[in-house]
């Protein structure tokens, strides 16, 4: 795929996540907006990292599944991990709380987020098996500046404002 190829599907697809985006924002009706930018964001993810690796077909072949298989079980974990969120938030405002169902609740969170870090790490062992050194060192720099540029496109297009602050770092 050319350099010129590749930089149109990007700046279609970045449309189309933010017309999403603002869509969802604008009518109420989120979830399945949500999910659409979610999958622009991936498949964006996928040729920036494709065009950031210089990966060759047999790598690409051979890393999209399991990033896609690892980003849909993510997915699903999050999922369940925000509905267990709503219910313990709704479950500490009651006024004479539930102390068996806030641990509970608490519980599946911590559980949910460790699973979300296995997968990354399941995530990263793979690609350390199927990338050179230079492409890992690459792939480190990608993730890095990959996230920074959705950030700051966000705080750009003020959709940032509706998300929380990231934690304080000390």
């Amino acid at each position: 795929m050319t350099k010129k190829r590749i930089s149109l599907i990007l700046a279609f697809l970045v449309f189309c996540g933010v017309a999403a985006f603002g869509q969802g924002r604008n009518q109420g009706n989120g979830a399945q907006n949500r999910q659409t930018v979610r999958e622009n964001l991936a498949t964006l993810r996928l040729l920036r990292l494709t065009k950031a690796l210089d990966l060759n077909e047999e790598q690409a072949a051979k890393i999209f599944p399991t990033v896609n298989r690892v980003e849909k079980e993510k997915l699903n974990i999050q999922r369940d991990m925000t509905a267990d969120i709503q219910s313990l938030r709704q479950l500490i405002a009651d006024p004479a709380p539930k102390e068996t169902e806030i641990a509970a609740k608490t519980k599946n969170v911590k559980d949910a987020q460790r699973l979300i870090r296995q997968k990354d790490d399941e995530l990263e062992a793979f690609l350390e098996a199927n990338l050179t050194t230079v492409q890992r060192g690459k792939y480190v720099i990608f993730e890095i500046e990959f996230y920074r540029m959705l950030e700051q496109s966000l705080t750009r297009s003020g959709m940032h404002n509706n998300l929380p602050s990231p934690p304080i770092k000390k």
